[in-house]
Parts: C-alpha cells; sequence; structure tokens
C-alpha cells in the first residue's frame, strides 16, 4: 500500500502538475477530459509497479498509454502547442481524447474477462508459449546468422564502421532499393538477437557434453560482438535497441521475481520521460548540441510525440473522406508488393502525412486511429478488448512457466512487451515486418513442450549418464 500510494502521488499528482502549474495554460473541456485519460493511465501503470507478479506485456501497454498519450496530450492541450504544422480545432481535439479513453478502457475490459478465466487453457497462445529450446536449431541459427554477417555486412557502404556511425549512415549504405535494404538489415539483426537469447538461455552443458560446451563457448563472444555491432542504439531504432538489452535482462531468472521486476520498472519509466528524448543524437551523421528543456517543452514539440497530433489528423480525415476498411486489409498483406497490387492501400502515417499537407512521411499513426480509420469507434473497442485479453493471457502464461524448464514465453513475452511500444506508435504497415520476423525466428529452435523428450535439451537434467544433448 505504501509502494502503490508513492506511484501514485507521482503519476497522478506530480507529473501532471508540474504540466498543469506551467504558465499560460489554457484550460478547456478537452483538457479536463484529458486529466481523466491520465489518471485512468497513471493508475493502470501504478497497479502493474505494485502487482504481486510480473506483468510485461500491461507494463509495456500502460506506459505508452500513460506517456505517449497521457501527458504529451496534457501538454499539448494545455499550452496549445503541438510538434507538427497541422492544427485542429476544440472540436476534434475532444474527439481524439475520446477515442484514447475509449481503447483503455476496452484493453482494460479484455484483461478483467480474461483474469476470470485464469484457470483455462488457451489453445493458440498456451501451445506456443510453452514451446522448448533445443540446442541443435540453436546452433544452427547461430552458425547462419554468422555466415550472413560475413557476407552481407561487408558488401553495404561503408563496412561494418556505418554501424558505428549513425542510422543515416546505415540507411544510405545500401547498394539495393530502400525497401531491400531494410529487409536485409532486419534479417540479419533479428536472427542475430533469437540466435545470442538462445544461446544464453541453454543452461550450462552436463559434463560429459563436451561438444556443446566448447561450441557454445565459441559461438558466444562472437554473437555478443555482432549483436553490439547490429543492434547497438547508434544505428538501430531506439525502441530496438531497448528490446534487445530488456529481453536479454528479463531472460535472467534474478529479474523474474515481483521485487527486482519493480525496480526495474520504475527505472525504464524514469528513461523514457528523462532520457528517451535525447537518445536519438545519433539518427544524423551531422549532430546538433544537446539543449535541455522543460518536460511541458519536449512533450508538446518534440516530434517522438506526434501520436495525439496524427490522431486529431486522422479524425478530420475520416470526417472529410469516410472510413477505410481496406486499410486493414493492406496492413494484413503488408508483405504484397506494390508490383503485384497497384491497389494497395497506403500506409496510414504516410495517408495522413498527404492529407495534412507535410513534405515527410516519417511520423507515426497509433493503433487507435489505424482501427478508427477500419471502422470507426466499435472497431477501436474491439481491437483494443483483444490485444487486453491477449497480453493478459501472455502474462500469465509466463508467469506460470517462469520457474520450471526454459520455455519460449520467458523471452518472446519481454520481447513483445518492449517492441509493442512501436507498434501501438504505428504505423502497422511499416512495422509488421520486423514484428513477423520476431515472431517466426524463435520458433525455428524450439519444438513443442510435447516433444521435448525426442529432444533432449541442457536445460532439463540428463536422464542417464551418456545422454547427449544434440541429436545426430
Amino acid at each position: 500500500m505504501a509502494a502503490a500510494g508513492v506511484w501514485a502521488l507521482v503519476f497522478l499528482v506530480l507529473l501532471p502538475g508540474l504540466i498543469l502549474l506551467s504558465p499560460g495554460v489554457h484550460f478547456g473541456v478537452a483538457l479536463v477530459v484529458q486529466c481523466a485519460v491520465v489518471a485512468h493511465a497513471g493508475g493502470a501503470l501504478t497497479r502493474v509497479l505494485t502487482d504481486t507478479s510480473v506483468r510485461l506485456v500491461a507494463l509495456g501497454f500502460w506506459l505508452f498509454a500513460y506517456v505517449w498519450l497521457g501527458l504529451a496530450p496534457l501538454a499539448m492541450l494545455a499550452t496549445d502547442s503541438y510538434p507538427l504544422g497541422y492544427r485542429t480545432g476544440d472540436t476534434t481535439a475532444l474527439a481524439a481524447v475520446a477515442l484514447t479513453e475509449l481503447g483503455l478502457l476496452a484493453h482494460t475490459a479484455g484483461a478483467v474477462l480474461c483474469a476470470r478465466r485464469s484457470g483455462g487453457r488457451s489453445a493458440l497462445v498456451e501451445p506456443l508459449l510453452s514451446r522448448r529450446l533445443s540446442p541443435l536449431p540453436v546452433v544452427l541459427l547461430s552458425v547462419l546468422v554468422l555466415a550472413l554477417a560475413v557476407v552481407l555486412i561487408p558488401q553495404q557502404e561503408g563496412g561494418w564502421e556505418a554501424f558505428l556511425t549513425s542510422r543515416q549512415a546505415v540507411r544510405q549504405s545500401g547498394t539495393t532499393t530502400d525497401t531491400m535494404h531494410v529487409l536485409r538489415l532486419w534479417g540479419l539483426s533479428v536472427p542475430a538477437f533469437w540466435a545470442l537469447v538462445g544461446l544464453v538461455l541453454l543452461a550450462r552443458p552436463a559434463r560429459n557434453d563436451r561438444m556443446l560446451r566448447r561450441i557454445r563457448w565459441v559461438l558466444l563472444p562472437l554473437l555478443v560482438g555482432l549483436n553490439v555491432l547490429v543492434n547497438n542504439p547508434i544505428s538501430r531504432p531506439r525502441f530496438w535497441a531497448g528490446t534487445v538489452v530488456l529481453v536479454l535482462l528479463f531472460s535472467w531468472r534474478r529479474f523474474n521475481r515481483p521485487r527486482a521486476f519493480r525496480i526495474t520498472a520504475a527505472v525504464l519509466a524514469a528513461a523514457l520521460l528523462l532520457v528517451f528524448p535525447y537518445a536519438d543524437y545519433f539518427r544524423y551523421d551531422k549532430r546538433e548540441a544537446v539543449h535541455v528543456v522543460s518536460m511541458t517543452d519536449q512533450l508538446s514539440t518534440n516530434m517522438d510525440y506526434d501520436a495525439f497530433q496524427q490522431m486529431q489528423t486522422g479524425i478530420d480525415a475520416v470526417r472529410e473522406k469516410g472510413y477505410s476498411p481496406s486499410s486493414a486489409v493492406g496492413a494484413a498483406l503488408f508483405a504484397v508488393p506494390r508490383s503485384l497490387w497497384p491497389g494497395k492501400p497506403e500506409d496510414t502515417a504516410v495517408g495522413l502525412a498527404q492529407y495534412a499537407g507535410y513534405k515527410f512521411s516519417n511520423l507515426s499513426a497509433p493503433l487507435w486511429i489505424e482501427s478508427y480509420l477500419w471502422g470507426g469507434a466499435p472497431c477501436v473497442a474491439v481491437v483494443f478488448c483483444l490485444l487486453g485479453a491477449v497480453s493478459r493471457r501472455m502474462d500469465d502464461i509466463r508467469e506460470r512457466l517462469r520457474d520450471g524448464p526454459v520455455a519460449l514465453a520467458v523471452p518472446l513475452v519481454p520481447a513483445l512487451a518492449f517492441y509493442q511500444l512501436i507498434l501501438l506508435r504505428g504505423s502497422l504497415m511499416a512495422i509488421l515486418g520486423p514484428v513477423v520476423l520476431l515472431l517466426t525466428v524463435p520458433l525455428l529452435i524450439t519444438v513443442p513442450a510435447a516433444r521435448s523428450s525426442r529432444f533432449p535439451s541442457p536445460v532439463q537434467p540428463p536422464a542417464t549418464a551418456g545422454h547427449a544433448p544434440i541429436p545426430g
């Protein structure tokens, strides 16, 4: 109760108070309703941080809701200052606030409904997260990733040095089209990440398994070096680099305990508020001096927090052009090239940028406005209710499996929990490719739990003295 009181004081009083007490605050109906959104997100975040169980997916969702759609819109509405040029009226601002709260209420309802059925088993999620690591596929993936790195990295302009220069240098180092170059980057960084996680999570091999011990100690330093090169925060997006670090951290059993989780989550929340805005220092080759500004100015002028303003733009676009159900089909079939599908819907962020008259399109399109474009408020309620139910089920399954043999839930749930920040920020068509890789690669290095006895693993005690974990 004491911890809940402290967190509630910080999230519901201190941080909103710093914004509302800023000089020149513009009070209005939208600002008052936004205070309710901040209270909802802050209260839910307090509940997650003081829970007796570890709920990583809930932490990721409510961190995004509190910072990007709680404090940031509060600062924008209070100061009447926005990061982008497109401006709307008070009616649209109020509609965006109401749409945000609708999504939060639906997510909460989905999580509550799923919690009441916590004793049940999911026919899809449970078997997936219960899969066990298999040593042979992990070793094969590690060797394949290292071979790909030897082939692909020297082919790009600038070589390996580009990965330690800036995101701009890596983006401009491709010799193929932009799409192919991006696919090659993700096709190397995601498997490299999972190969390292797989090797780390394989328990210490038995003494009689000398071959696996030697292979593991040879591959581990090579994969650590490769991940430092291709998954560092200098040349890769901040959300992805943070996901890599946090998955490795929460895959350690010590951090699967509520006390360690609460401490780490508190540090993460502080980092998102204080460090994240300045962590994009390495985006471009030419870097400007870092100017530290107040939290209110940062949230209301930095383009990293454009989610709420993009929601307003989307509401105006729907009011003028109507809904676009085909956008959902375009997101689901993101991998189909436009050469085969000339009428493929535009990426939501690109479409909103064109509607607003921007000359740039590297903007966000939050899941709230994505689902709103598909079919209005009912579609938002359905999407977030399902998201809340799936999130709660994933957290419950990982909580049950955390103390047993290493299951896929141990690394996969943290990966989805923290990468969902960029998934919620959008847009879907641009981000679903890495998400599919993030889900597919670990399936290749695991086997169903029911078959784990057929593929003995060093994470389980050897059955006999002559047991060999790697099948011949």
